[in-house]
């Protein structure tokens, strides 16, 4: 018997190419196991809210049901007819504060970041250093004073002083003024002089276009910071009819046992995020443009 030994078989060694594709499909492949284990955590607490929305405050308290209830339309009604929580008002003044405190904060703090790219004076690295002082300052450092100021001119119970301060909006303006480094060119702005233009018109008709991404990237940062504001409102507003969302979240919330309903508290949350959620969805497609360019300085 003669052995053959052209049939025994020895294990092939992978080539470099076919190795580092191995690894990168595998690296891949922990990418999304990750950005879906991420995903899921963002998410689920807003299905954790959506379906306690439409359950009642026995089957809250039992614990988290995942199934949608039959409480929804129930709740929604006791919200509307409870006399202690307005919430039509508050969403009238929560919209008020948050749509006059981005478009505030972004037109004049836009025009801020213009004055300091286009001009030079001579303060004009101490001035953009004390705006980047500003923006360690947390707001509630000067809230006795402001509270102060605000009754000797007769604002408290007012939405003015809400959005107002946004005119003021250090983080704003810093964030457009790096993006206006990567995408500004200072040629365009010399020759619009050159053509005649004037500076108000330069600016509203050539910057404002350019920083489109970052208008809109910083009017939704702007709007739901000022949505979700509880400290400052809750400070100066005491007037049921000038209560926004926050407070009268925060205020279902403290109710005695007796008047206590979770299906409530969650159904006001839930009419609280629907707005954001719009906004969002408006000027998504202008957020990962606007970030990734107003962080990079070319």
């Amino acid at each position: 018997m003669v052995n053959d030994t052209s049939k025994i078989s020895s294990a092939q060694p992978i080539s470099k190419k076919e190795y580092n594709k191995r690894k990168f499909s595998l690296a891949r492949l922990g990418c999304y196991i990750v950005l879906a284990i991420l995903c899921f955590l963002c998410l689920f607490f807003f299905y954790m809210l959506l379906i306690n929305s439409t359950h009642n405050n026995f089957q809250i308290q039992q614990g988290f049901l995942p199934l949608p209830g039959a409480s929804f339309m129930t709740n929604f009604n006791n919200l509307l007819l409870n006399a202690n929580i307005p919430v039509l008002s508050g969403i009238c003044n929560s919209l008020i504060v948050s749509a006059c405190s981005a478009v505030l904060a972004i037109y004049f703090s836009a025009m801020c970041a213009y004055g300091i790219f286009a001009y030079d004076f001579k303060f004009k690295k101490v001035a953009f250093t004390l705006i980047l002082l500003i923006m360690t300052m947390p707001t509630q450092i000067s809230a006795v004073g402001f509270v102060t100021e605000m009754q000797k001119i007769g604002l408290m119970n007012s939405l003015i002083p809400l959005f107002l301060p946004s005119i003021a909006a250090p983080v704003v303006v810093f964030f457009m003024k790096q993006y206006l480094d990567s995408n500004m060119q200072m040629e365009i702005v010399e020759a619009a002089r050159i053509d005649g233009s004037g500076e108000f018109h330069t600016f509203n008709s050539i910057v404002i276009p350019i920083l489109k991404p970052a208008l809109a990237v910083q009017a939704i940062f702007t709007f739901v910071t000022a949505w979700n504001n509880y400290f400052v409102p809750a400070l100066l507003i005491n007037s049921a009819k000038k209560k926004t969302l926050p407070i009268l979240i925060a205020q279902l919330r403290s109710a005695d046992f007796l008047r206590f309903d979770m299906g409530q508290v969650y159904m006001l949350i839930t009419i609280a995020i629907v707005p954001v959620i719009i906004i969002y969805l408006i000027l998504s497609k202008y957020i990962v443009r606007g970030v990734a360019l107003g962080g990079v300085k070319g």
